[in-house]
């Protein structure tokens, strides 16, 4: 895993977790970058140690084929990707992920796993759009790795699956 963004990056997407706290949740990212080709960009301070047991696991063997990066912070997440739109996903939005035209290069933005992004982020200039992903009435969140793959998968698919097999 790299520690810093690669200028020369071809990602089609972009996946940026913002202080995630809970290692399998990143591990299954890790697994579903490899697949889709994704970037995960890992904005900190993370709340574990990218070593860590549960971690490798829920990435099982797909580490050396993820794209990683660890950022400092969201800002220095942001400037390694200039000129990207970034769509920050949060349970307050009223736009559906679906309803995006989704463009190479595009930055889907996530929160930490017990509350989402916060103020902070939902008003940072980058900041293209909001947008959810639907659940029925009632329900406070999905999990973290799960929405990401909802949403990369999405993007992904009206972008035609470039490189899949």
């Amino acid at each position: 895993m790299s520690e810093a963004s690669d200028p020369g990056d071809t990602a089609t997407l972009h996946i940026i977790f913002d202080r995630p706290c809970i290692p399998p949740n990143t591990g299954n990212a890790i697994r579903m970058c490899a697949g889709t080709g994704a970037h995960l960009h890992l904005a900190g301070p993370l709340g574990f140690n990218l070593e860590e047991k549960n971690l490798r696991r829920a990435g099982l063997d797909y580490h050396d084929l993820a794209r990683v990066s660890v950022h400092e912070n969201l800002a220095a997440a942001f400037a390694a990707l200039p000129g990207a739109r970034v769509f920050a996903f949060t349970t307050s939005a009223t736009r559906w992920h679906g309803d995006i035209s989704y463009r190479p290069g595009d930055v889907l933005l996530f929160g930490t796993e017990p509350t989402g992004l916060d103020g902070r982020a939902l008003s940072d200039p980058r900041i293209t759009g909001r947008v959810r992903v639907p659940m029925l009435p009632g329900r406070r969140s999905m999990n973290l790795s799960n929405c990401a793959a909802v949403a990369a998968y999405e993007a992904w698919r009206q972008l035609g699956y470039p490189g899949a097999v």
